[in-house]
């Protein structure tokens, strides 16, 4: 379990940093610890972020359709970054949201061969090949939610083609191979754009990204849910067909690839010798026939999911050096981890089941954060369910199991991934920093970040011991002014604290992820 991570090694690969404290908690009630000194350099910034997300898939097309005053609840959760009068937050704020464009299995019903309901996804084209703009209410209920609250960018996502393109008129891939055949991809690309056009025509939202293949290595053949296995040549014939579509459609619309299923495949062959090593297949080398890097509308990221290298600690951060190595060696390409959940025993740190609203998978979920922003230089982390009916780690917000109508029940999850998404927006800049003393036991995890506007600096510390932290923060390239701390505990959900003088040592609370956020003059 989750606290056993109170015994893991020194943290010695730590180079990044932070200051936090949770004023006003628990300095009287123990002795006061170690200060660890953080060294942050904002003459030396590291990535840009571009967006916190996650997806509406599967429950956001009925809970879209459940009574106004729970689904804007909902909403106000995800998306909103308005406060009370005292300072505390309405939502975590999440700057991009992910639109699951399914394949039609839905209205195949059991005959889809999905056994869960939930899991199959609607199609605005119909069995008789026209398009139905009035589909998928639900889920464009959640984009006009979204956009009513800010969010500015959405990306849209296939899990598999539309039934009516694949070999076995499923969604899901029932031969192990490849479940839309080469003389395809033009019609699915065709197919891709119309869905942009429409959409935007229906709701005045275009889609800024298109993630057209989803975890490609995988066979998916039991039917768990859409989804379709492809070689490395089929993302490259599928890649340079949609963005000949989007580029004929003039629309904006930038392709996103390639949403590997663990990081692995991102920077090496490993066990899918032809759906690995997929940095160097599509943006490495110029001469290769799977090159799409100097396409128009091919997006320069490359995006991969978190799911199996989170644990053992030591290894999660050897995947993330050997990644950020590879996509360095890359000129001007990013790398964006664009989908988690909390899956598997974890090395028996931590198991994806049962649904567990408490700290201990907030505090899991805010370390694998960690290792990905500071360590694998992720410049968007995007988490998988929104809304899950499950019993299982992949929700931030759960519900009954209702299609008309339930309660919801908010994790600490959600306001673990919070303290990172509602406060470090689009346009903010990681920075260099160390730990003045990374040899020592029991220190958190720190990371810091220039706002957007360049007059914050916001630092973010994961303290997953059963003891408080003192960190000292020193800056150097700039002054550091009074600050803000907001703490996710047991007992508060991004809670307001007292202001923080500049220049204080803080105690930062057991068991917590606490953001500070402080003005920089």
């Amino acid at each position: 379990m989750l606290e056993n991570l109170n015994h893991l090694p020194l943290r010695r690969w730590l180079g990044v940093a932070g200051l936090l404290a949770n004023a006003g908690l628990a300095h009287a009630q123990a002795p006061a610890p170690a200060i660890t000194t953080v060294r942050i350099d904002a003459t030396k910034p590291r990535q840009t972020i571009a967006n916190f997300a996650a997806s509406d898939a599967w429950a956001g097309q009925f809970v879209g359709n459940w009574p106004a005053a729970k689904k804007e609840a909902i909403a106000d959760l995800l998306f909103s970054t308005e406060a009370s009068a005292g300072g505390q937050p309405k939502g975590i704020g999440l700057s991009m949201w992910r639109v699951n464009l399914g394949a039609g299995s839905a209205e195949q019903g059991e005959a889809s061969g999905i056994k869960d309901e939930w899991r199959r996804a609607e199609s605005f084209l119909t069995p008789t090949g026209t398009y139905d703009w009035d589909r998928l209410a639900g889920q464009r209920w959640f984009m006009a939610a979204a956009k009513k609250r800010g969010v500015k960018q959405f990306l849209a996502f296939l899990n598999s083609p539309p039934v009516s393109l694949t070999r076995n008129g499923k969604a899901y891939a029932t031969a192990k191979q490849p479940n839309l055949a080469p003389e395809k991809f033009g019609p699915l690309a065709d197919y891709c754009a119309r869905i942009i056009e429409g959409v935007r025509q229906k709701t005045g939202i275009t889609f800024d990204y298109l993630s057209p293949v989803n975890e490609p290595q995988w066979d998916w053949s039991d039917g768990g849910q859409e989804g379709t296995p492809f070689q490395n040549t089929d993302i490259a014939g599928i890649t340079k067909a949609v963005n000949a579509s989007l580029t004929a459609r003039k629309l904006p619309t930038q392709i996103l690839l390639t949403e590997a299923g663990k990081l692995d495949y991102l920077f090496s062959t490993a066990d899918k010798p032809s759906q690995g090593d997929q940095i160097g297949a599509f943006f490495g080398d110029r001469a290769s026939p799977t090159y799409v890097g100097g396409l128009p509308r091919v997006a320069p990221l490359i995006a991969g999911h978190s799911y199996f290298t989170t644990s053992p600690q030591a290894q999660a951060v050897a995947t993330r050096q050997q990644l950020a190595a590879k996509v360095a060696s890359v000129p001007k390409l990013g790398y964006w981890q664009s989908e988690y959940c909390i899956l598997g025993d974890n090395a028996g740190e931590i198991n994806g089941g049962p649904r567990d609203l408490g700290m201990a998978p907030a505090l899991y979920l805010a370390r694998a954060i960690h290792h990905d922003l500071a360590v694998a230089n992720a410049a968007a982390w995007q988490w998988w369910l929104a809304i899950s009916p499950y019993d299982y780690k992949d929700g931030l917000v759960y519900i009954d199991k209702s299609k008309t109508d339930g309660q919801y029940y908010p994790s600490k999850m959600l306001w673990a991934l919070g303290n990172y998404s509602r406060y470090l927006r689009p346009g903010a800049v990681r920075l260099t920093a160390q730990l003045a003393d990374s040899a020592r036991a029991g220190q958190p995890l720190v990371s810091a970040y220039k706002s957007a506007t360049g007059k914050q600096l916001i630092t973010v510390v994961v303290n997953d011991f059963d003891t408080p932290a003192t960190v000292q923060l020193a800056l150097q390239g700039g002054r550091l002014g009074a600050g803000k701390a907001y703490v996710t505990s047991a007992t508060g959900d991004l809670q307001p604290g007292s202001p923080v003088p500049a220049g204080q040592p803080l105690r930062v609370a057991p068991r917590s992820v606490t953001t500070l956020v402080s003005e920089l003059r």
